[in-house]
């Protein structure tokens, strides 16, 4: 198939992009790598009469450190984040995250800030955004706003974003010292959506016990599913094998996935049993085996 027809414009500074959805924020898209956007419009399941594409717009596709935090450009794309020597030093979560997206022609296009902004219940940034209490800035002509990823993600492919606003920068904060995390997923083949995917961080004490534990889930509901109960129940602990199987046996309990042709929601939840394991075991290894992240 292809894409009803629609105007096009490409305009050359983010005022000027606010501007044109501000005045068509009732039919208007925003082009970044499109690699959802597109296949959307081909088959006709989105008729936007106005595509903004933002890829000429100056100075987004940065990666940096500032404040106390990982900042990320609206148009800084996979690849670049998979392999960013800071991201991969300090956010291995983010990275790894990254990587299993797709295929090479996907992440070199794809961005994660589109990936946020079009809430796939499949895609692997939300869940890092949640598994590290990550943020973004929301920009719109009217002013700017910052969400979390509790407040961002509200359904299948649908979030807080108002129709006017560009999700312009993803802010991660810098994981502290004796920390170690992940991302591991489970997909049929290289390239495919996730049926399960796992975002976990933990960070251990001078005693070697649990002193923080993030768990968040892909794959299992219409968002991002952070494991609370799980992570409070290791909190305190030593790493132990069998505390560990007892997290995520809980995590399984805690879920309430669908059945889809991809997978029965029993078969998700023994996925999401399996990977919680062998996350939180790589993570905790991590965290005492190189001292940092």
């Amino acid at each position: 198939m292809k894409a009803a027809a629609f105007d096009y414009e490409a305009p050359a500074s983010l005022e000027e992009a606010l501007a044109l959805l501000q005045a068509r924020s009732d039919d208007a898209k925003i082009l970044a790598g499109g690699q959802s956007l597109m296949p959307m419009l081909n088959m006709r399941l989105a008729r936007p009469a106005l595509i903004v594409d933002i890829n000429r717009l100056p100075g987004l596709d940065y990666i940096r450190v500032a404040d106390g935090q990982l900042r990320i450009g609206a148009l800084a794309r996979h690849t670049a984040v998979a392999k960013h020597p800071e991201v991969v030093r300090g956010w291995p979560v983010l990275a790894e995250a990254a990587a299993q997206i797709g295929h090479d022609a996907i992440r070199n296009r794809g961005t994660v800030a589109g990936s946020l902004a079009h809430s796939d219940p499949t895609a692997e940034h939300p869940a890092v955004l949640a598994a590290l209490d990550g943020e973004v800035v929301a920009r719109s002509a009217k002013g700017e706003r910052t969400l979390k990823a509790d407040e961002l993600f509200l359904g299948y492919l649908t979030t807080a974003l108002r129709a006017d606003e560009l999700l312009t920068e993803v802010r991660l904060p810098v994981l502290p010292p004796h920390t170690g995390s992940t991302f591991v997923e489970f997909a049929p083949r290289v390239g495919d959506f996730a049926v399960v995917g796992i975002a976990a961080a933990v960070t251990l004490g001078g005693d070697g016990a649990w002193q923080d534990v993030r768990l968040a889930l892909t794959g299992v509901g219409g968002t991002p599913f952070r494991a609370r109960q799980a992570e409070s129940a290791l909190k305190g602990t030593r790493p132990k094998a069998a505390d560990i199987a007892a997290a995520a046996a809980q995590v399984a309990e805690a879920i309430e996935p669908d059945s889809d042709i991809k997978a029965s929601a029993r078969y998700r939840r023994q996925l999401a049993r399996t990977l919680t394991e062998r996350a939180l075991t790589t993570a905790a290894e991590r965290a005492a085996g190189q001292g940092g992240r």
